[in-house]
């Protein structure tokens, strides 16, 4: 109710201010015309239509342009209000001068007419090149993150981009994050990791070469499930020769988060103040916890280190040493947890057949 009212006092006012504008027109043939009333009447009415022509005009560019700055991000929104402030300056500053000289009389309206196109110029470039590198200036104002400085209360803030190392690739687990919604943001892939996944691909070693392969065929399934997240980055750095200390450049560079399975990788990153993720340090948190006294099912596969153990393996490939299990390889048992030990090398299980802890 309140927006038609606004709506109407707006077009009225436009039509007031075109029905007194014609009275306003400092021409003969207007001045004869209003000495009849009847044809005064016309001559201002046709003016107040013009006033509410161009209101209506008026209003209709301001909803659409509403409209767009409600649907754009904040980020740009800010960017580009930076951009016309600045081009707004710098189009004072640089016409500045013009008012200094002597102008005739006659030509004087060349001074606020340079001055309202030059202005208008310099403001669309601003906002123009605020378009282009505004997300880079804003990242000079705040060099750890974008994001924390546009955050405003309430809102969300976005999650940060990936980088996918290599060995990540070929591991293929990222898919399967991909897949089941827990990785969030875009997935970056850098043309030095595709480099070095085709210079595996290459290699003359049948397994390097197969695990090079695998690794693009991964990339290439993600492309196609996952188009609008996966991006390919041409950034490259001439000045560093090793493909894990580019990674951790550009993940410096652009504040991304460095996804990796490489445990040395993962600690320079760590002392570079980059964000890791390591993916077997997730599947060590989410893999099971057996307690003792809980009972699995599990195939012995090889002979212990020690007489009469057995050896068998969990699905995540956690080992899972039972007692008095070596006349049971090959085949399939019950065992009761007994112990469990966390190593560097990941976790062991210890157990005894469930037959023997009920005897």
């Amino acid at each position: 109710m309140l927006d038609a009212i606004i709506i109407i006092s707006f077009i009225l006012a436009c039509a007031g201010v075109g029905f007194y504008s014609i009275e306003l027109i400092p021409s003969p043939a207007i001045s004869q015309v209003t000495n009849l009333e009847g044809l005064h009447f016309v001559t201002t009415g046709f003016g107040a239509i013009i006033g509410i022509a161009v209101g209506l005009f008026m209003q209709t560019t301001y909803r659409r342009v509403e409209n767009q700055v409600r649907q754009m991000p904040i980020e740009m929104l800010i960017s580009r209000a930076i951009g016309l402030i600045l081009g707004l300056l710098m189009a004072n500053l640089m016409l500045a001068p013009l008012f200094l000289l002597p102008i005739p009389a006659e030509l004087g309206f060349i001074k606020p007419l340079t001055a309202v196109l030059g202005s208008i110029t310099f403001a669309i470039t601003g906002i123009n090149l605020a378009d282009t590198h505004g997300r880079s200036f804003l990242r000079l104002l705040n060099p750890n993150s974008v994001e924390t400085m546009l955050l405003a209360e309430g809102t969300i803030k976005p999650a940060q981009t990936k980088i996918l190392d290599t060995s990540c690739i070929i591991d293929g687990r990222v898919e399967a994050l991909l897949a089941t919604g827990f990785l969030e943001g875009q997935i970056l892939i850098p043309q030095f990791i595709l480099q070095e996944l085709q210079l595996i691909a290459d290699a003359a070693n049948d397994q390097k070469r197969m695990r090079g392969r695998r690794g693009l065929d991964i990339l290439n399934r993600l492309q196609e499930s996952y188009p609008s997240r996966i991006v390919l980055n041409s950034a490259d750095y001439e000045d560093l020769h090793t493909v894990d200390a580019k990674l951790v450049r550009l993940a410096q560079e652009i504040n991304a988060t460095v996804l990796t399975n490489d445990y040395n990788l993962s600690k320079v990153a760590s002392l570079q103040k980059v964000e890791v993720l390591n993916v077997n340090d997730l599947t060590q948190a989410v893999r099971p916890v057996y307690l003792p006294g809980d009972n699995l099912e599990l195939k012995i596969l090889k002979e212990g280190k020690e007489p009469a153990q057995g050896v068998g393996y969990l699905e995540d490939g956690t080992m899972v040493v039972v007692e008095e299990a070596e006349s049971h390889i090959g085949s399939q048992m019950r065992v009761v947890v007994t112990s469990s030990l966390q190593t560097a090398a990941g976790r062991m299980i210890f157990a005894r057949p469930y037959a023997s802890v009920i005897a």
